[in-house]
């Protein structure tokens, strides 16, 4: 009953406001105060920095500059098959299922259609009604950039505006349809084995989400946007990174039938970068 109550009250705050703050105070270069702000957030957020490559927190030059911190490659080995999909971030699993008679689990009692999370394309929630997804979780202390599961050529992306309502576990088991009313990022790949889509969703307190051939996607857009990218022959390696958050969120991953989540992809499992998501179906 209590976690219901804390995530009631999301209904009723200024989420983009609140998120605009964050996008302002993580940018904060005076160097006292910088450091201030660092100091504080890695006390309620341990960090550890000795996987950075900058190991030093307070030679960032903002809280989104330490947010976004780039890791010693070492630290985060990839799983040798090319044939299974890498764990595309740190975090957690949300879930992970098949996706049943095309509708997503979301939590006890609840889920959400796969057309309204990939803002009404038919086609393209055709294409995996069959198949399987994972939710996968980024807490406030992890690494933020996000990477390639496999080789893939871009198609399209489509930023969907939305509600920011926090993706921690509690407002995920309480507010129905959380992931498909956030606002989001969606980016379709074709792969060599079969379609891809990772869904970078938006959250309080995210500042700002980017890509790494488009920068920056803010919440200042009232409507949806699709860009087409099948003349552009943009094509990212596995493991390669294809993003960022500017504050953390979440990262949903859909794949057909083709492809089945490895067994270490299960609810509430800790994840790291690098280690398997996804292998081939027999």
């Amino acid at each position: 009953m209590k976690q219901k109550l804390l995530a009631s009250i999301f209904y009723f705050l200024p989420h983009h406001a609140i998120s605009w703050l964050m996008f302002k105070g993580s940018r904060i270069r005076f160097v006292p105060v910088k450091n201030l702000i660092i100091s504080i957030y890695t006390h309620l957020n341990p960090v550890k920095m000795h996987e950075a490559i900058e190991e030093d927190m307070f030679a960032y030059e903002s809280l989104n500059a330490f947010f976004t911190r780039a890791l010693k490659p070492e630290s985060r080995p990839f799983e040798q098959n090319e044939a299974h999909w890498l764990c595309p971030v740190d975090g957690s699993v949300s879930q992970a299922q098949a996706i049943k008679n095309g509708r997503i689990f979301q939590a006890k009692g609840h889920d959400y259609s796969l057309m309204e999370l990939l803002a009404g394309d038919e086609k393209l929630a055709d294409t995996f009604k069959d198949g399987h997804f994972a939710t996968l979780y980024l807490s406030p202390r992890d690494y933020h950039r996000i990477h390639m599961p496999t080789d893939g050529t871009l198609k399209s992306m489509r930023y969907v505006p939305g509600r920011l309502f926090s993706v921690a576990q509690f407002t995920v088991n309480h507010i129905p349809r959380l992931f498909a009313r956030n606002e989001r990022v969606i980016c379709y790949f074709e792969t060599e084995q079969g379609p891809m889509v990772m869904v970078l969703v938006g959250a309080i307190n995210v500042s700002a989400m980017e890509t790494i051939w488009h920068g920056p996607i803010t919440s200042e857009a009232k409507k949806i946007k699709y860009f087409d990218y099948s003349d552009k022959n943009i094509q990212l390696k596995r493991g390669e990174e294809m993003g960022r958050f500017n504050l953390g969120s979440t990262v949903i991953v859909l794949a057909t039938g083709r492809m089945g989540m490895d067994k270490s992809i299960y609810a509430e499992a800790e994840i790291k970068l690098g280690q398997c998501l996804a292998v081939p179906a027999n």
